[in-house]
């Protein structure tokens, strides 16, 4: 499949962010390839810009994260910015609020997300990567945190994301040693979901992308909203969300759709409402 997505776009963060949309699928690059896509704060921001033009393009039913150059998906912070922004703890809470807003934004995205990974997935490309709904990696591919080996604290978010994925024992070893594990490894632990050989990872991750995109978008959301609630305490589960978003589906108009399109064995066009 053409890789339509690497150069074009709309850019943000001068251009180390691009946006591209096609066939319901939006695409975000993280195109900072000379540094291996570190993220600095105004890359951050980017980020969050066109998470937010994605989010409300209603055309847009899934979201594709990834990282341009074919070496990295996101190496990390970008370190150099570390000495004037983060370099102490009054300055280092000042750079995560800075970027907590987009964090946010990924972590409660409306819509689907995958992380299609090939190279190196550091640090704060770590934080991304589990943010997003599914991770799927090309052979090759490298996971680490390397915060124990810089002096840095890694944060109760990502650190909550990691021991969701992986468990708590692998996510220290993880967090004591800074260690590298390969896309084998990352696969084992339940890091990410799919793997597949560089030639093919982005034609995959397209064909899974447009599956989700042709799929029913109330129904897609009922389920993301109630797995997020699954993994919170039971005393903070909104049940009324799930019971609501519930009610939406069997009174759309794609649940219609789709019994039509069963009994009359053709592919339903779903519409979202």
């Amino acid at each position: 499949m053409p890789d339509i997505f690497s150069t074009t776009g709309t850019p943000y963060a001068d251009g180390k962010i691009l946006k591209h949309t096609a066939g319901g699928v939006g695409v975000i690059t993280f195109n900072n390839p000379d540094k291996r896509n570190a993220m600095s704060l105004e890359m951050w921001e980017g980020f969050g810009e066109a998470l937010t033009a994605l989010r409300d393009d209603d055309t847009v039913r899934v979201v594709i994260l990834r990282g341009a150059g074919g070496k990295a998906f996101v190496s990390g912070a970008d370190i150099s910015q570390f000495e004037r922004v983060r370099h102490n703890a009054a300055a280092s809470e000042e750079y995560a609020k800075r970027s907590a807003a987009q964090r946010a934004l990924l972590a409660d995205y409306p819509k689907p997300t995958i992380a299609c990974i090939q190279g190196f997935c550091l640090g704060g490309g770590m934080q991304v990567a589990m943010l997003a709904d599914i991770r799927l990696a090309s052979h090759g591919s490298q996971f680490g945190i390397p915060a124990a080996k810089l002096g840095i604290a890694y944060g109760y978010d990502g650190l909550r994301h990691l021991v969701s994925l992986v468990g708590p024992a692998w996510a220290r070893l993880l967090m004591y040693t800074g260690m590298r594990i390969d896309s084998a490894e990352a696969l084992r632990i339940g890091l990410v979901e799919r793997l597949f050989p560089e030639g093919e990872l982005w034609g995959e991750t397209m064909t899974i992308a447009e599956t989700i995109a042709q799929n029913a978008p109330l129904a897609i959301k009922a389920a993301k909203i109630t797995i997020a609630q699954v993994l919170k305490d039971e005393s903070r589960r909104d049940m009324e969300a799930i019971k609501a978003i519930g009610n939406a589906c069997m009174d759309s108009e794609d649940f219609r759709e789709g019994r039509q399109a069963f009994m009359e064995k053709r592919k339903p066009q779903f519409r979202g409402r």
